[in-house]
C-alpha cells in the first residue's frame, strides 16, 4: 500500500486555534504552549516531510524545556528513529507523537497501529547490518526505553526517556 505524504504546516497544532487562546485573543506558538504545559505532540502521517518537521519541532521543545545540547540531539535522533520505523514497518503510517516533561526528564512516545513489537538486538548489531542499529543505539543512549501494546485500541507505544 503506497501512502502519499502531504506536507502540513501546522506541526500537529489542532486547526481550531481556540484551543490555545491568550488574553486578548492572540494565539500562542505551539512550542510556547508546550513549554507552559509540559506536554507536546500531535497526530501525523509518518513520511519524510513529517519526520523532519517533527524532528525539528521536538528539538525546539526539548530546548525550551531546558534540555542541553546532548539532550536536544538525542530527542531529535529518537524522534527520527521512531517515526522512521513507523514509516518503514507499519502498514498504516498514521501515528501520534507525544513528548512530556516530568520533573527534569522528557519522555517521547510514538503510538502506532501495529501490534508487531520492535525487535531489538541484545548486542551491538554489525555496522553493515541492514537494520536494527537505530533502536539499539537509542536504547543504549537513553535513560529509559520500552515498548508496550496499547490497552484500548490495536497498536503499540514505543518510548524513550532522557534527562533534560
Amino acid at each position: 500500500m503506497r501512502v502519499r505524504c502531504v506536507a502540513r504546516c501546522d506541526l500537529g497544532v489542532p486547526s481550531s486555534a481556540s484551543l490555545f487562546p491568550r488574553p486578548g485573543g492572540v494565539v500562542r506558538n505551539p512550542v510556547q504552549v508546550a513549554y507552559l504545559n509540559n506536554v507536546y505532540g500531535g497526530s501525523l502521517i509518518a513520511c519524510a516531510v513529517e519526520v523532519e518537521r517533527w524532528r525539528a519541532a521536538s528539538g525546539s521543545v526539548a530546548l525550551r524545556w531546558g534540555g542541553g545540547r546532548d539532550t536536544v540531539e538525542l530527542v531529535r535522533l529518537g524522534v527520527s528513529e521512531l517515526l522512521g520505523n513507523v514509516a518503514k514497518h507499519v502498514e498504516n503510517p498514521r501515528c501520534y507523537l507525544r513528548m512530556a516533561r516530568i520533573g527534569a526528564e522528557v519522555t517521547v512516545q510514538v503510538f502506532d497501529r501495529s501490534v508487531r513489537m520492535p525487535v531489538l538486538a541484545q548486542q551491538a548489531p554489525g555496522w553493515d547490518a541492514e537494520s536494527g542499529r537505530g533502536l539499539w543505539m537509542l536504547r543504549e543512549m537513553a535513560d529509559g526505553f520500552g515498548c508496550e501494546r496499547t490497552l484500548r485500541c490495536v497498536g503499540k507505544i514505543v518510548w524513550f526517556r532522557c534527562a533534560l
